[in-house]
């Protein structure tokens, strides 16, 4: 039995296995319709989410399976005190595989201990989004082509935004990658990542704090917003939040061929005029969430389809 915490839990290989698996469902879903009839994903979600936690259910569904479970801790035996590993313990006798959503570092993972059926961490506070990840990874690799030999732009929370954190340690292990992270001083990526990741493994990163100066070099550009529920207090936020907004001006400065990434929820740090523009993927982008989310649950079930 295998769980996924980290985008790392992959090899590179079991990587490309996993996002062909996502590329033929998207080219053949009716084969995969009934996969996984008669299994039940169990989606635990202690705090807010539309996108993570509906591709999740909609994954499922597709493949034939059911869904049960909670989208807030309010309405679980969590507001009760009940621990996370109770819960799993519980919840193991009642699915097969289990998606965890939660606001503590590390609480996936601990249910991972106690647990007698895969988990899947769907987020857990500012450390890790691997599923997020492997979407992204999914729709690079369709978008563009290929998963190596491109300047990825990084741009807005990079200090709180675990989806930057997590595709940041994934793009590491192809060639020729170079980033570029742009980011006010308050909101740089954290010393861990970037000393620890980068600069261990003698990767290219240059830091800006314009987005203007970093657009013409981009192959591609991750857009992220500044996250409100990660503040300790309301007036930093305020200050923050409007400090970065892709317009169509801006867009003049970038390539044709520069693609725009976000994994969404967007405030207004990308205007809507920007969504008709043919470099925008950030909604196709969450379509490609669905179907490695379906190749996740496949791979991790250990269910093979002919």
């Amino acid at each position: 039995m295998r769980h996924l915490m980290n985008p790392l839990d992959f090899s590179v290989e079991e990587l490309d296995r996993l996002l062909d698996l996502a590329n033929d469902i998207e080219a053949n879903p009716a084969k995969y319709a009934h996969a996984c009839a008669g299994k039940k994903l169990a989606t635990l979600f202690y705090e807010p989410s539309t996108r993570t936690r509906l591709s999740f259910e909609a994954a499922m569904l597709n493949l034939g399976g059911s869904v049960l479970g909670f989208s807030s801790a309010d309405s679980s035996s969590a507001a009760k005190g009940e621990s996370v590993s109770d819960t799993i313990r519980v919840i193991s006798g009642y699915a097969d595989i289990c998606a965890m959503r939660h606001p503590k570092e590390g609480a996936p993972l601990v249910a991972s201990l106690k647990s007698s059926i895969p988990v899947i961490n769907a987020g857990d506070g500012g450390h890790q989004h691997p599923t997020q990840t492997l979407t992204d990874l999914l729709t690079i690799r369709s978008e563009k082509g290929r998963l190596h030999d491109f300047t990825i732009g990084l741009c807005g929370d990079l200090k709180f935004g675990r989806t930057v954190h997590s595709l940041i340690q994934a793009l590491i292990r192809y060639p020729n990658i170079r980033f570029v992270l742009i980011s006010p001083e308050e909101l740089r990526l954290p010393d861990n990542i970037r000393d620890d990741v980068l600069v261990k493994n003698n990767q290219q990163f240059q830091e800006m704090v314009r987005l203007e100066d970093a657009l013409p070099e981009l192959d591609l550009l991750y857009m992220t917003r500044v996250q409100k529920e990660r503040f300790f207090n309301e007036e930093d936020y305020i200050r923050m939040k409007d400090f970065y907004i892709l317009d169509k001006e801006k867009m003049k400065l970038a390539g044709p061929n520069m693609l725009i990434l976000h994994p969404l929820p967007r405030v207004n740090e990308i205007s809507v005029e920007i969504d008709d523009d043919p470099r925008a993927v950030y909604f196709k982008q969450a379509q490609y969430g669905v179907y490695v989310r379906m190749a996740l649950i496949l791979t991790l079930l250990e269910v093979e389809v002919c």
